[in-house]
C-alpha cells in the first residue's frame, strides 16, 4: 500500500546541507498498522511528510495505493490536480491536533470536505457520522478549547477520515497525551484499521506504542532504516535491537564461571514450563536475572534473562535443549559467544 524506494531528503540552509533521509526503502502492506520508531533527529517526521509529499523528496520515489506520487509533483496543472486528489485519499493526524480554535468541532471535521467542494448538507451528515465513529457525537457544537487533549486528537482523527482515505498517517499522535489517553487513542486507531480496512503508518519514539498496536515496525537511525519486519519476525531475529528495546532485560553475571542467556518466548512456547523442564532434565540450578512479558498483536510474548552454572562450553547441550523448544536464544557476556547462538 505504501512503498518508498531510495527516498532521500536533503535540507539546504545558508550553504549547509543536512541529510534527513538517506536512501529509505519502506514497504507497508495493505491493511496493517506499521510503526516507524527512532530517537529525535532520526528522520521519522521527514519520512512521513515525504510520504504524502508535504515535503518534496530530493530523490527517490513514493508510491501509495499503486500511484507514484513523486511522478505527479511539479509537472504542471493537470499533474498538480491529480496529486491533490491522491493526497485526499491520505489522512494525516498531527501531534498537536492543528484544530482551528474559532470553529466548532463539527466545522473542523467539515473543513477538508469544504476544500473538496462537498455540499453543506452532505458535509454536515458526514462530519456527524465521523464524530460518532470516534465517540464524540455529543461534542459537535463544542469548541476545541472546551475539549481535553484526547478529545482534540479524536477530532483530528475524524477530520483525517473525512476524505475516505485508504491510508492514515500518524505523526507522534499520542506523544502529548497521558498514558491512559494514549491507550484509548491507540485502541481507536486499531479499531479504525479493522473496521475501515485502513492502512496505518505511525511515527513514534515510544516503544509501548509499537508493542500495543503495530503489526510491523522499522527502526530509524540517522536517516536510514536499520531494521524492519513484522513484530513477530523481529522478536525471532537474533540480536534484534527492536526486540531488545520492546522487551528490555537487565542483570549481570554473578561470576566468571557462569553463562548468561536471553530467552525469547512466543507462540505456544510462552505458556510452557520450559525453564523448569530444563532444570529437571539436566539437574542444574538456574537463576532468573530478569523477565518481561506482554501481549503483542494478540500473542503472548516474553523475554527472560537466565544464568546457568559453568562456562558456555559446559552449557552447549542445555542451550540446545532450549532451541529445540522453539525458543530464540541469545548468549551474552562471553567474548566470542557474543555471536548470537540463534544465528548458528
Amino acid at each position: 500500500m505504501i512503498t518508498t524506494s531510495g527516498l532521500t531528503k536533503v535540507y539546504r540552509s545558508r550553504g549547509r546541507e543536512v541529510t534527513a533521509l538517506d536512501g529509505v526503502d519502506l514497504h507497508v502492506r495493505e491493511g496493517e498498522v506499521y510503526g516507524v520508531i527512532g530517537q529525535s533527529g532520526a528522520g521519522k517526521s521527514s519520512l512521513i511528510r515525504c510520504v504524502n509529499l508535504l515535503e518534496r523528496p530530493t530523490s527517490g520515489t513514493v508510491t501509495v495505493a499503486g500511484q507514484d506520487l513523486t511522478a505527479l509533483a511539479g509537472r504542471g496543472p493537470r499533474a498538480g490536480k491529480e496529486l491533490r486528489q491522491a493526497r485526499s485519499r491520505i489522512g494525516m493526524v498531527f501531534q498537536h491536533f492543528n484544530l482551528l480554535s474559532s470553529r466548532t468541532v463539527q466545522d473542523n471535521v467539515e473543513l477538508p470536505l469544504e476544500i473538496l467542494g462537498v455540499s453543506g448538507k452532505e458535509r454536515s451528515r458526514k462530519a456527524l457520522a465521523l464524530l460518532d465513529l470516534v465517540g464524540l457525537a455529543d461534542k459537535a457544537k463544542s469548541y476545541p478549547a472546551q475539549l481535553s487533549g484526547g478529545q482534540k486528537q479524536r477530532v483530528g482523527i475524524a477530520r483525517a477520515l473525512a476524505g475516505d482515505p485508504k491510508v492514515l498517517l500518524s505523526d507522534e499522535a499520542t506523544s502529548a497525551l497521558d498514558p491512559e489517553t494514549t491507550r484509548s487513542i491507540l485502541q481507536l486507531l486499531r479499531d479504525l484499521n479493522q473496521q475501515l480496512g485502513l492502512t496505518v503508518l505511525l511515527i513514534t519514539h515510544e516503544m509501548d506504542v509499537v508493542k500495543s498496536v503495530c503489526d510491523s515496525a522499522a527502526l530509524m537511525e540517522k536517516g536510514r532504516i536499520v531494521e524492519s519486519g513484522t513484530v513477530s519476525e523481529l522478536l525471532a531475529t537474533p540480536g534484534s535491537e527492536l526486540a531488545a528495546a520492546l522487551f528490555p532485560l537487565s542483570g549481570e553475571r554473578t561470576g566468571a564461571e557462569r553463562t548468561v542467556v536471553d530467552v525469547t518466548f512466543h507462540g505456544e512456547a510462552a505458556t510452557r514450563p520450559v525453564i523448569s523442564q530444563l532444570s529437571r532434565t539436566y539437574n542444574i540450578d538456574i537463576s532468573i536475572l530478569g523477565a518481561a512479558i506482554d501481549t503483542v498483536g494478540g500473542l503472548q510474548i516474553g523475554r527472560m534473562r537466565i544464568e546457568l552454572p559453568g562456562r558456555y562450553e559446559d552449557n552447549v547441550v542445555p542451550i540446545g535443549f532450549l532451541r529445540e523448544q522453539g525458543l530464540q536464544i541469545d548468549v551474552v557476556g562471553q567474548e566470542a559467544v557474543l555471536v548470537k547462538e540463534g544465528a548458528k
